[in-house]
């Protein structure tokens, strides 16, 4: 199962697990799932949103950490400099905290749905938190 249905907010989503890039971290993420959080806007990364998970621990490191990622492109930061989280870039994204840069595993691509990123990041921005679910898809 390479499949992720994503709802946040109003909006549907498909993501394609990055087994290749991150397997570590799929495969304690599948774990997890269903999985419910609140989806808000980054504060340091720009056109972001993340889920903020405190000092929650998947017991995964860095794997192929990037700092840039694209519209859709999920990271999971394991924790360390800054709290551990799920980054969800909705447009240009450089991941940091106050402290600075970060990297995070990406994990998670959005492959269907691409088109409404843009509409989830304005709903963050402008009217705040949203839920965010996370479940195995059947597509």
């Amino acid at each position: 199962m390479n499949r992720i249905k994503i709802t946040a907010g109003p909006f549907l989503f498909i993501g394609e697990l990055q087994t290749r890039l991150s397997p570590k971290t799929c495969a304690e993420f599948l774990k997890l799932l269903p999985f419910r959080q609140k989806l808000i806007q980054a504060r340091w990364s720009g056109e972001s949103a993340w889920i903020p998970l405190g000092s929650f621990q998947l017991d995964v490191g860095l794997e192929n950490p990037k700092t840039h990622p694209a519209p859709g492109e999920l990271l999971f930061y394991p924790g360390g400099i800054s709290e551990t989280e799920i980054l969800f870039p909705y447009g240009q994204t450089a991941f940091a905290c106050k402290a600075g840069e970060l990297a995070g595993n990406p994990f998670l691509s959005i492959i269907e749905g691409q088109e409404k990123l843009g509409e989830l990041g304005r709903l963050v921005l402008w009217e705040g938190a949203q839920d965010i679910l996370f479940e195995a898809s059947s597509r």
